[in-house]
């Protein structure tokens, strides 16, 4: 049996926030990241919960040495973030997604921009080019590969921001808050693109977000609150919780809601139902076994 290395692993890991004076002195010390555990297995899809302000964010920004510890550790594919000599392999092992698109899009042209990466890396240009068609089918836009960005959505630009990290041939894709500022279309959009990543071309994915409705179909949820993983388990497992999930001060899909409600009113519905369909399936199951009464 091989056992898999974890592509990320944090250990002990503390982040503070120094706020200083115009003299330099320390004003103040904010830990936004307090002694997390962490690990993600290649091919996962994790997603990392919490509302503004819990560090979820500030966690992500660990994976690929944009910010260091304070305390602890950070291994991408074994190899510490602080170590500065492999600063450049950790970044193209674990790629970074980020909210505002407009600050990742560089290229007048969407095919231009999506092989940027590779270029940099100096990838041979026939290579190149067959990196970003690859890249841009993966996250169906490769219709609009002649397009200058801005003629497109915003869930299209957030498509190619995905692209030109995906042309690097990361291990390990980090989208931080991807959709925050992106409508309902656009957000399924993107949500339907990281998941075919996922499912089709095995790239492990860590989704940072406080949208409940898309880590349905994450392996593993860890919930983040002042800084430490407050919960952790499968999405149905954290929506079981709905009461906790309400003291954390985050939102649960409505279906979920409704189902809790119905249950609270009596009806024996399982707990943690996740879809609309579930909520259907149950609800005949419920009055099929009526009707056999």
């Amino acid at each position: 049996m091989v056992i898999k290395m974890e592509i990320i692993k944090t250990e002990d890991l503390v982040f503070d926030y120094i706020r200083r004076d115009e003299e330099g002195n320390v004003e103040g010390i904010t830990t936004a990241v307090d002694h997390v555990d962490l690990q993600v297995k290649p091919g996962d899809f994790i997603a990392i919960l919490g509302h503004n302000g819990s560090g979820k964010s500030t966690l992500a920004k660990h994976f690929n040495a944009i910010l260091m510890p304070t305390e602890g550790t950070v291994r991408v594919d074994g190899m510490d973030t602080e170590d500065a000599d492999k600063l450049w392999d950790i970044r193209q092992r674990a790629g970074m997604v980020f909210q505002n698109p407009d600050n990742q899009i560089i290229g007048q042209v969407v095919e231009e921009d999506v092989g940027f990466g590779p270029e940099n890396m100096g990838v041979p240009t026939r290579e190149i080019w067959e990196r970003v068609e690859e890249s841009l089918k993966a996250v169906g836009m490769y219709e609009f590969r002649k397009y200058a960005p801005n003629k497109l959505s915003g869930g299209q630009k957030q498509r190619v921001s995905i692209a030109g990290v995906l042309a690097m041939h990361p291990k390990c894709i980090v989208l931080d808050e991807p959709t925050a500022m992106l409508d309902p279309g656009g957000r399924k959009e993107v949500i339907r693109a990281v998941r075919a990543l996922n499912d089709v071309e095995g790239v492990t994915v860590i989704l940072i977000t406080h949208y409940m409705e898309e880590i349905i179909h994450a392996d593993k949820v860890f919930v983040m609150d002042s800084g430490k993983i407050a919960m952790q388990g499968t999405p149905r497992e954290i929506f079981s919780q709905v009461e906790k999930l309400k003291e954390l001060r985050l939102d649960v899909p409505k279906v979920t809601l409704l189902a809790y409600e119905l249950q609270k009113s009596g009806l024996p519905l399982p707990s943690g139902i996740l879809t609309g369909k579930e909520l259907v399936d149950a609800l005949g199951g419920q009055l099929r076994n009526r009707g056999n009464q």
